[in-house]
């Protein structure tokens, strides 16, 4: 075969696979284009916080949010709080020295608490850029988990002598709520969340036990009663059990609370 018609026929054998190649990229740029909004950034996109200011209270927290359109995002936040003692002991304990309430003041001292809750959440994006960006309203439900192993209650023996019980348990609590704030973007990946206000409120409920070291005469489990008694949980329905082994204390009632806070993470 001369050289001169082996370029034309080998051209014909390539071209096609060619023009196949060129239509599969033209269609993987124009899905591209088309999973993109018009300033260039993904439609849909995982975004991973935490909250800055809680860690001033002891709570470590990490939130996961999927944005699934312009308007609409979800998220589940878990926080934890290792087992320590109160925030701001300093301060309460200042309190409870203005106040000259020894058996309170040594309750802050020994009193030590874990907890942990969940949080999902639906995010509803008001600002026209949206695709998490800009103002929003959230809906959420929270459950949350408090644990106790040093909830001591002090009291007066027989021979006038300050004695104590140490109480544990762990009280649950179930709350819904809504979130206000405002979320922003800076560069490609540093995302800035401001939860502005989030009150919740719903229902917990607790038990906690306290066994005595020796068994308690009928005084000893009236003063034990009395402190158990004087206990000022507001809103909050107590029942109390004391007999010659220890006490019992059941919290049920209303439980809220407000988020708040700064967070800081990265979207992908």
């Amino acid at each position: 075969m001369k050289p001169k018609l082996l370029i034309p026929i080998l051209l014909l054998t390539l071209f096609p696979p060619f023009i196949h190649a060129q239509d599969n990229l033209q269609s993987v740029e124009k899905s591209s284009v088309e999973n993109k909004s018009k300033n260039g950034t993904w439609h849909n996109y995982n975004i991973i916080k935490t909250n800055l200011t809680s860690i001033l209270l002891k709570n470590y927290s990490l939130q996961y949010e999927r944005v699934l359109t312009r308007k609409i995002s979800v998220a589940l936040q878990y926080r934890i709080m290792p087992e320590s003692g109160l925030p701001f002991k300093s301060s309460l304990l200042k309190l409870a020295a203005e106040n000259e309430d020894d058996n309170t003041k040594k309750l802050i001292e020994d009193f030590r608490m874990s907890n942990y809750a969940i949080t999902p959440e639906i995010r509803l994006y008001l600002s026209k850029k949206g695709y998490g960006r800009g103002f929003y309203i959230g809906v959420y439900y929270r459950y949350a988990s408090f644990t106790s192993n040093d909830f001591n209650v002090f009291y007066t023996d027989d021979n006038n002598t300050d004695q104590s019980i140490k109480l544990s348990g762990k009280l649950t609590a179930n709350t819904g709520g809504i979130l206000m704030g405002v979320q922003h973007f800076w560069g490609k990946r540093v995302v800035l969340d401001v939860w502005i206000l989030g009150p919740h409120y719903g229902s917990g409920s607790g038990n906690f036990v306290g066994i005595s070291s020796k068994p308690l005469s009928t005084n000893e489990q009236n003063a034990l009663r009395d402190q158990l008694d004087n206990i000022d949980i507001p809103l909050t329905e107590k029942t109390i059990n004391v007999n010659a082994n220890g006490a019992l204390l059941k919290l049920d009632g209303p439980w809220g609370g407000i988020r708040t806070g700064l967070s800081l993470g990265i979207k992908f």
